[in-house]
């Protein structure tokens, strides 16, 4: 293709309405635009030190990965500009063109108009690249993917469409040049850039420098503005509870603020470094066939891979970095796969997050509630997928039932509170806890004051299958002739609370 035969390319239905609403934003926190970008910048460089283990040409450039932005104030332009793994024709239209995820609809049908109620939604979801029409009023990238010699520009004003053309581009990598918009000037500060950076980014591994267009100065363009430490290798008590939510955001690529942060390090058999957070907020591909665990691993610092599984599928929600010092650093995700090292890291990642859960389910128990209600659906797929943790599932389950209004009650609640005579823990699942409400076979439970608990999740019917017990308490559905209401007491003896 020639450079100058550009390409017209409709931006996905669901994308022009989030840049719609991007460009109208009235969120107070625009600055957040620089640290989605540098953290792709950084993912980027990350790709391409792990592709280049392998294939050493894909990196002719040595091993100085680096993220320059720069800033023109004349000419309102700030250009963030990476030596990483760059973008084809294709990833370059599927990456910025598409949101490629099931949530998205979802996401998308929630969009209210209410920036602060949609801002919500964002952190939820996740916009990354497209945050930059939060202060751009038109946005320009150029990139050349690694191996290639072909180069690609790509451009938008956060209209209906982008266009594309073919370009040069000397060195793999991306540059993203913004154009910035009236009335954000405080953008054009470099002062204010700085103290975003050190702010948001100030843990990126890869140094970040800021160059100002005009200003020959060189040992100024040559100092990084970020200090460049893993977070995670640093003492946790020399690590404030912001630079924590900062390195979460940029790590997890969420708007929200950790609701549980688990910092440690394992020695013994194999060593490793652990820094994972729980989201306060449920993330919109939550329920996604295709959604993997994020957990990044790094051997000694290099990142290798997203796709390790360091955590089974039910605890996919988790964000954070794994760091392995004992690994080799030139594994293959193939290799990861079948490797023993990951299958005892995984065990253990489990069992201390499971460890942690149940000290916040003692300690916060309201706090706890809200977090079951996020992600309960999704941690009950552990029943029926992990036998060896089912016992701990179940202790950790909270669940709606006839008698707890708007709570939830855990098994324990439930088995504390049954009546002498009862002998096992009764439900009844349905599509809805509103439509299992009005079930005419809840009524008889309900007279004789016998708690039900109602199942509403898609998964319920597939862990009762695999736990048909309880402390010694079978489970019994109340609407499959399990229970016959002839076997219960009437409600004066079905009052009577157990012994203590």
């Amino acid at each position: 293709m020639s450079e100058s035969a550009n390409e017209k390319h409709a931006f996905q239905a669901e994308v022009s309405r989030l840049l719609h609403m991007m460009i109208n934003s009235v969120y107070s926190e625009r600055e957040i635009f620089l640290r989605e970008l540098i953290s792709n910048a950084s993912d980027a460089c990350d790709k391409l030190r792990y592709l280049a283990i392998t294939d050493p040409s894909l990196q002719s450039g040595g091993d100085s990965f680096r993220i320059d932005i720069t800033l023109d104030k004349q000419a309102r332009l700030i250009t963030i500009a990476d030596n990483g793994v760059g973008m084809s024709h294709d990833e370059l239209i599927e990456n910025l063109g598409t949101i490629a995820h099931s949530g998205t609809g979802k996401f998308v049908d929630q969009l209210t108009g209410d920036a602060s109620a949609d801002i919500d939604l964002i952190g939820q979801f996740g916009v990354g690249f497209y945050s930059a029409f939060m202060v751009a009023e038109h946005v320009d990238v150029l990139s050349r993917r690694a191996g290639s010699e072909e180069a690609w520009a790509w451009q938008s004003g956060g209209t209906g469409e982008f266009e594309m053309s073919a370009a040069q581009k000397p060195a793999p990598g991306t540059e993203i040049r913004l154009h910035i918009r009236a009335g954000e000037d405080e953008f054009l500060d470099p002062a204010r850039l700085r103290q975003v950076i050190s702010a948001y980014s100030d843990h990126v591994a890869h140094p970040i420098y800021l160059h100002i267009a005009g200003e020959a100065d060189a040992e100024s363009d040559e100092k990084p503005v970020n200090s460049g430490s893993a977070l995670w290798t640093r003492p946790k008590s020399e690590i404030t509870e912001e630079q924590y939510k900062e390195f979460y955001h940029t790590v997890g690529h969420m708007f929200d603020d950790p609701w549980l942060t688990i910092h440690y390090r394992a020695e013994g058999k194999i060593e490793f470094t652990v820094l994972l957070f729980i989201p306060s907020m449920p993330p919109m591909d939550l329920f996604d066939p295709a959604r993997q665990n994020r957990l990044r691993l790094y051997v000694r610092r290099v990142f290798i891979t997203e796709e390790a599984q360091l955590l089974p599928p039910w605890l996919r929600f988790v964000r954070g970095v794994v760091d392995s010092a004992d690994m080799p650093l030139n594994i293959s995700r193939e290799m990861l796969q079948n490797n023993p090292m990951v299958a005892r890291i995984r065990k253990a990642l489990t069992n201390r997050i499971l460890t942690e859960l149940k000290k916040k389910a003692e300690k916060d128990p309201e706090g706890f509630t809200q977090f079951w209600r996020n992600f309960g659906a999704v941690i009950k797929e552990g029943l029926y997928e992990d036998a060896e943790r089912g016992e701990d599932l179940l202790k950790l389950a909270r669940f709606a039932t006839s008698k707890s209004g708007e709570a939830l009650r855990s098994l324990d609640d439930y088995l504390s509170a049954m009546p002498n005579m009862q002998t096992a823990i009764y439900y009844i699942a349905g599509e809805s806890e509103a439509a299992i409400k009005r079930s005419p076979q809840l009524e008889g439970f309900v007279a004789r004051d016998i708690e039900v608990l109602l199942l509403s999740d898609p998964v319920d019917d597939f862990w009762l299958t695999t736990h048909r017990m309880y402390d010694g308490k079978p489970f019994k559905s109340i609407t499959q002739g399990d229970a016959d209401l002839k076997d219960l007491p009437p409600k004066s003896e079905s009052s009577d609370t157990p012994d203590t």
